[in-house]
């Protein structure tokens, strides 16, 4: 039997290990997927020695960035990402990370885009933010970060949000946690009140699959997409690179 799994902290949430056994029952595959929640980054090559049965990980948050030293090779697009979301297993053991979040997150919003689309605000500015960025520059729209902290003049902190800087971008996407299962009452503090049916709202949490942050948008007429088909786009990608 070929054996997979998630690396993340608090992953009860996730629906990674049932998106992967319906897959595996479906398709009559002699596979199994389980979640290794871990406190530290420091137990991940204690799951390596204890499971010589893995042959490829999924990596959610916060150790798409940090685990990255732990792995023998990154592919091109996960080295210029900065973040590893997938790991393939070699049969000799060794570690290469790749990015699927990107391709996920590509495919899941191309059609969403509309003329108005040419702003993008990202809330956040982990690993997951960073295969956002990466499409964004593919898709030549120009973005701002927003966190709680800024370390430079290029990331603009929550309360420096005002009205016209919502007005004029019409993308804002939470790569932040905050609104996942159980917490469903957060929300990136933003103001909502300047939203209009002209932005579109991508929340990358998928549990619940109406957000707060999205039930906000809704509420004043705007668009609003979760990162289900994201996850379920970017799962199937790795599937075919721990295949390929």
């Amino acid at each position: 039997m070929n054996s997979y799994g998630l690396i993340g902290k608090n992953i009860d949430y996730s629906f990674s290990r049932g998106y992967f056994q319906k897959k595996f029952a479906k398709e009559n595959l002699d596979c199994s997927y389980e979640n290794f929640d871990i406190e530290s980054i420091e137990e991940f090559p204690g799951i390596l020695k204890q499971r010589k049965d893995l042959k490829g990980l999924n990596v959610t948050i916060p150790y798409k960035e940090v685990i990255i030293p732990y792995l023998d090779k990154l592919d091109d697009k996960a080295n210029k990402i900065g973040a590893v979301n997938t790991i393939k297993i070699s049969k000799k053991g060794k570690l290469t990370g790749y990015n699927t979040d990107a391709y996920g997150f590509k495919k899941s919003i191309e059609p969403l885009l509309r003329s108005q689309h040419q702003k993008a605000l990202i809330l956040g500015t982990g690993g997951a933010s960073k295969a956002i960025e990466y499409v964004l520059d593919k898709f030549k729209i120009p973005y701002v970060f927003v966190s709680r902290q800024s370390s430079n003049e290029e990331i603009l902190t929550y309360d420096q949000l005002t009205a016209e800087i919502i007005q004029s971008h019409h993308i804002i996407i939470n790569c932040t946690p905050l609104g996942t299962f159980p917490n469903v009452d957060l929300c990136p503090d933003i103001p909502y009140n300047h939203l209009t049916s002209n932005h579109l709202l991508y929340d990358l949490v998928y549990n619940p699959s109406i957000t707060t942050f999205l039930n906000k948008g809704i509420e004043q007429g705007a668009k609003v997409r979760n990162g289900l088909s994201m996850l379920e786009l970017q799962a199937e990608k790795a599937w075919r690179i721990w295949n390929q």
